[in-house]
């Protein structure tokens, strides 16, 4: 197993690198005859996209997905859908200097001793690049969710120490995009985005969390015992870059309290079975319950700092480095398209797995 494939019956593969000519993916299992809206599915592309803002990459991709297959007449075939984007603004000579060291914090010395051999251009097939092959996988997905009235949103909660203090039930959703920075609260954001716009001026690079939402999510949904749906709704959030912390419901809140007041009981809400409280988080014995899923991804900053850092070479001799290229300041912004896809991702596949159960 190469890991490139995510999911069981709706499955996504992805190929290419960071300074290859393109990247691409292969959906496999989508339902057959589903309208898409192709328009929908590039506007989560340009969400995701670098050169977007002031606080993101200046990499400018378009990232315009060119569909080769299993889509006719903006309806699904029931076939494998590949796609392509075309990479168009590379520039590999940024990355000649590190040929023969390894960055901090990168995964250069860990591919060089896996494979022997490495793309130093952008980080090859290490590069957040990658996660755009997600979002269109996940664009898809979250159309078909949608049409059978499941929602999922995200947005940045937290960027350093600057966090929202309002739950998801207090804020107005709608304006996630309202702002740059991608945080429903505007004043929240407008802190937000001065903190980010700092740390670049400073060289430096600032981490952050995403907080996702899923309604409407059907009771039974998740699979004993490995294929638990928070396990792979946590191994999908982890697969993406820079990803260093999950927590569903209650998260790491829950070891400060006592069971008495982290159970949620049932009760009966006009004929419904539903929870008074929700420290579940929409799932319980790794199958939803019909409640609300929500979840908190955190991300570490970014490797990459236009600050002078020491490390070693392939000889193990130290030696200084200091960053250049182009880099996101804060990963959170553009990665709330690529939480979206890989949560949605995991739903319509336990969704599709649900179907199997029963006659």
């Amino acid at each position: 197993m190469a890991g490139n494939t995510f999911g069981k019956i709706y499955q996504l593969t992805t190929f290419g690198e960071s300074h290859g000519k393109s990247i691409g993916g292969i959906i496999d299992g989508c339902p057959s005859n589903i309208s898409l809206d192709l328009e929908a599915i590039q506007a989560e592309l340009d969400r995701r996209k670098p050169g977007q803002s002031a606080i993101t990459t200046q990499r400018k991709e378009t990232d315009t997905v060119e569909f080769l297959s299993g889509i006719l007449n903006g309806k699904t075939l029931g076939t494998p859908i590949g796609f392509v984007l075309k990479n168009s603004d590379q520039r590999s000579k940024d990355y000649n200097q590190i040929g023969e060291l390894y960055r901090p914090s990168h995964a250069d010395y860990t591919y060089d001793k896996k494979y022997g051999i490495r793309d130093v251009r952008g980080g090859g097939r290490s590069s957040a690049r990658e996660t755009a092959c997600r979002v269109v996988a996940g664009a898809v997905a979250k159309q078909l969710l949608n049409q059978i009235g499941i929602t999922v949103q995200s947005y940045v909660s937290q960027v350093g120490d600057i966090a929202l203090q309002k739950s998801f039930a207090d804020l107005d959703l709608t304006k996630i995009d309202s702002n740059i920075v991608r945080c429903p609260d505007e004043n929240m954001a407008a802190e937000m985005e001065t903190l980010i716009k700092a740390t670049k001026k400073a060289g430096d690079t600032i981490g952050g969390q995403i907080t996702c939402v899923i309604n409407n999510v059907p009771v039974g949904l998740g699979e004993p015992v490995f294929d638990r749906l928070n396990a792979d709704l946590a191994k999908a959030m982890f697969s993406i870059n820079a990803v260093k912390g999950f927590e569903l419901g209650s998260g790491f809140q829950s070891v400060s309290m006592i069971g008495s007041e982290h159970n949620d009981a049932f009760t009966n809400s006009n004929g419904k079975i539903t929870t008074v409280s929700n420290n579940s988080g929409g799932i319980q014995g790794g199958i939803s319950n019909g409640e609300q899923i929500y979840f908190n991804v955190a991300f570490k900053p970014v490797a990459t700092i236009i600050q002078k850092q020491q490390t070693v070479n392939k000889a193990g001799e130290v030696v200084d480095f200091k960053g250049e290229g182009r880099h996101d300041p804060c990963v959170v912004p553009r990665a709330v398209p690529i939480v979206d896809g890989m949560a949605a991702m995991v739903i319509l596949d336990h969704y599709l797995r649900a179907k199997t159960t029963q006659l």
